[in-house]
């Protein structure tokens, strides 16, 4: 990486002269051809300008995760090392909280907060009165009060539809499971089989015989529902899948029965956790960007507490389909 040193001696100038100007001090008296010729010098010699974070205090990160299946939790560990990682990066002084130990263990002082799994009303609204100024990552429970970056699932289950359209599949079926109300905190429908009724309705494939909703997102329940979905024959030729964890247990299940994978059913999952590579066959999936998913959290957060301001805002971040030989 160049330095300001290079940069100066390349342009001719000293290099109080270029630290200024690459500064933006409209102090300094240089001329419209100098101070371009130090921005394209800098250009081209790959010159990255060192940010400077201001250093942020008393942050939790709210770790509400429930006790999980173990290839499920593994996701959701993941961001939580992620925004630990980030965290330290941009000077954030971060301390866990867990769901365990309760909202009652939140520090006091604490200005802002960054929230992992979920949350009924009750929390929320005491969330709010506590400390009003918080980010959720891989949900967005009310979008009214608190800033969120997740996963755009909805982006995801529509782009596995259209791919199997255009391969020509029209028995398309899905295996996914329950989101829960934050008021009632009883199962509603997910959003990933929201957008799948849309998607395959718009295309004229809708069956409502080759839904499957599986109890929790493990791979007991991907197992159990797809031997259900054996057993009563109706297996379709492309099934769309809401998580990885779920899709381990359906290729378990599909493999048991002798049935052939993608040649008579293809399986399109979300996740791309480790081990999508390794089970048979190899397991085609969205790749979610965790890395990006929490470093969006973090710069929220920062311009939360730096800038303030009324309007939330709630980020989808967009994942890319990793093709292997399940589909």
């Amino acid at each position: 990486m160049a330095t300001i040193k290079q940069i100066a001696e390349a342009v001719g100038v000293s290099s109080a002269a270029v630290s200024r100007v690459l500064n933006y001090d409209e102090g300094i008296s240089v001329s419209a051809e100098t101070r371009k010729a130090i921005f394209e010098t800098a250009d081209r010699l790959g010159y990255k300008k060192k940010i400077i974070y201001p250093k942020i205090d008393h942050v939790v990160l709210l770790y509400w995760v429930d006790s999980l299946d173990e290839l499920e939790a593994m996701y959701y560990e993941a961001i939580r090392d992620e925004v630990k990682k980030q965290a330290k990066k941009t000077k954030v002084q971060l301390s866990v909280v867990t769901k365990k130990e309760g909202l009652q263990a939140i520090p006091d002082g604490t200005q802002a907060f960054l929230a992992v799994g979920w949350f009924n009303r009750k929390e929320l609204q005491q969330l709010y009165k506590m400390c009003g100024k918080g980010v959720f990552i891989d949900t967005s429970p009310d979008e009214k009060l608190f800033d969120a970056v997740r996963p755009n699932l909805d982006s995801f289950v529509t782009q596995m539809v259209d791919y199997f359209v255009e391969k020509g599949y029209r028995s398309i079926g899905f295996i996914g499971g329950y989101d829960r109300n934050i008021d009632s905190e009883k199962p509603v429908m997910d959003v990933r089989e929201w957008s799948f009724r849309q998607s395959a309705g718009y295309y004229g494939v809708l069956n409502e015989e080759n839904i499957f909703i599986a109890d929790e997102y493990s791979v007991v329940a991907g197992y159990e529902t797809a031997k259900e979905m054996i057993s009563l024959d109706k297996v379709p030729s492309a099934l769309c899948v809401a998580s990885d964890t779920l899709a381990v247990g359906v290729l378990q299940a599909l493999n048991e029965a002798g049935i052939q994978i993608p040649e008579q059913t293809a399986v399109f999952s979300i996740n791309d956790i480790n081990v999508a590579r390794y089970v048979s066959p190899p397991l085609t999936t969205f790749h979610i960007d965790i890395a990006m998913l929490c470093e969006m959290a973090v710069d929220l957060l920062r311009t939360r507490v730096l800038e303030g301001g009324k309007i939330t805002r709630t980020v989808f971040i967009n994942g890319l389909p990793v093709f292997r030989k399940s589909c």
